[in-house]
């Protein structure tokens, strides 16, 4: 089986998946929170991508592009990476991220 690459193209992934925030809520039936996240990833070719300002008032999600992916994405529970997740909004949004349409999904148990 060919290994998947992480590549710059893993940026789309990263731009829907913050996007995606309100639909994370929307979903679930929750408030969307007004206060902003800020978003800074590390690409696979050592790019920087940032979403967001940089005194965001609800948090800041940090950490490499492939792990913030895979959250979003819901392959991999947010305490099974390296983000690092500070602030009250940025925990919240990423328990529940969702970057795909469809009804919530239940997201995958940590395993540690």
């Amino acid at each position: 089986m060919d290994p998947r690459l992480p590549t710059s193209r893993l940026r789309h992934v990263a731009h829907l998946g913050v996007r995606a925030r309100p639909f994370s809520y929307v979903v679930r039936g929750l408030d969307v929170p007004s206060d902003e996240v800020r978003v800074e990833l590390a690409g696979p070719g050592g790019e920087h991508w940032d979403w967001g300002p940089p005194d965001a008032a609800g948090g800041v999600v940090r950490g490499d592009a492939v792990d913030f992916c895979l959250v979003v994405t819901q392959r991999r529970h947010v305490d099974d990476n390296a983000l690092t997740v500070t602030g009250a909004s940025a925990a919240e949004w990423m328990s529940i991220a969702q970057a795909f349409a469809g009804p919530p999904g239940r997201g995958r148990p940590p395993t540690v």
